[in-house]
């Protein structure tokens, strides 16, 4: 409640604010820190999102790639910057929703040191198998898993990831033991299945594609409760009887605190028309994902609520904070 009231709180601030001083801005080259190597999912979309703002507006934006410590060395450097608009942050579920349960120490407080702008885009995670396998569907995968309780082995990018937590809340709908192999990043998992070290794994499409264009291995199905455009033919966890799972991963921009609301509110409307560009929409789609425009109070308590869905999952895997 509190991460929820804080997050809330912060956006209604801004919004409420005085709306002075951003007919000039920006009079100087935006850096946008993103907290991943660049290539990947969150990088890419940061990235897209640049080039559009930079056609339309001819503004000037420096993507800044502060990797570490699964975001928290990014997230440390962007909550230090100035609050007058010209840094901004761009980050994922893992960072905001997960990070604060998974570890015991993190040098800043996304809810107290960041004013959201909007969720940027959003997509589903594949579960996916080697292609060798008779397991092709959910149900399948549940029915191996009451076989052999505690023996069907599934990868992830390490231990309190996204993919890890989305697996994990799998076999608790379903009611089953998996066994949790964490792996050095996302694209060692998915190789780890396409070469038949382990059963399976959730991953995002830029993870998964390369193996599934070569046949390496085949998709169960999306960790999401809808289908997606790009494709309508995997099948949501929940249409195959798993309650309640509902797991995409999402990069959303926020701002340090203290950015003044005029300036909140220009990026809003500007990111917001950006982000309905025909073209964003289809290069997002080539990751998997789709383009959102979320108000900063809406998205605020998209937050929140994942951030407790995620608080009460690691409680009942029983994680350690790292």
């Amino acid at each position: 409640m509190r991460f929820a009231t804080l997050l809330a709180a912060a956006a209604a601030l801004f919004i409420a604010a005085p709306q002075a001083g951003a007919q000039d801005y920006p009079s100087r080259p935006i850096r946008l820190i993103v907290a991943f190597a660049p290539g990947g999912v969150v990088d890419t979309a940061a990235r897209v999102l640049a080039s559009r703002l930079t056609e339309r507006l001819n503004w000037q934006i420096v993507v800044d790639n502060r990797t570490g410590g699964n975001g928290i060395i990014g997230g440390h450097v962007a909550s230090k910057a100035p609050a007058d608009g010209y840094t901004w942050f761009i980050a994922h579920t893992g960072e905001l929703a997960i990070n604060p349960w998974v570890f015991k120490s993190i040098p800043f407080d996304y809810a107290r040191d960041f004013t959201p702008i909007t969720m940027v885009n959003d997509g589903p995670m594949l579960v996916v198998v080697t292609s060798s396998s008779p397991i092709s569907s959910f149900k399948e995968l549940v029915a191996a898993a009451r076989t052999k309780p505690g023996q069907v082995a599934f990868g992830s990018p390490g231990t309190g990831a996204v993919n890890h937590l989305v697996m994990e809340w799998f076999a608790n709908a379903a009611g089953v033991k998996l066994l949790h192999v964490p792996y050095k990043g996302g694209a060692p998992a998915v190789t780890a299945v396409a070469q038949g070290d382990v059963l399976v794994t959730a991953a995002g499409l830029p993870g998964v594609l390369p193996h599934l264009n070569l046949k390496r291995v085949k998709v169960l199905g999306v960790t999401t409760a809808r289908r997606w455009d790009f494709g309508r033919d995997w099948t949501p966890v929940q249409e195959a009887g798993i309650p309640g799972v509902d797991a995409s991963i999402w990069a959303g921009l926020f701002v340090p605190r203290g950015v003044p609301a005029a300036m909140v509110n220009k990026l809003y409307a500007e990111v917001a028309t950006t982000l309905k560009h025909p073209e964003v929409k289809e290069r997002f789609a080539a990751l998997g994902s789709e383009p959102v425009t979320m108000p900063p109070a809406e998205f605020a308590k998209r937050v929140a609520q994942d951030a407790e869905r995620y608080k009460k999952l690691v409680q009942t895997v029983g994680l350690e904070a790292q």
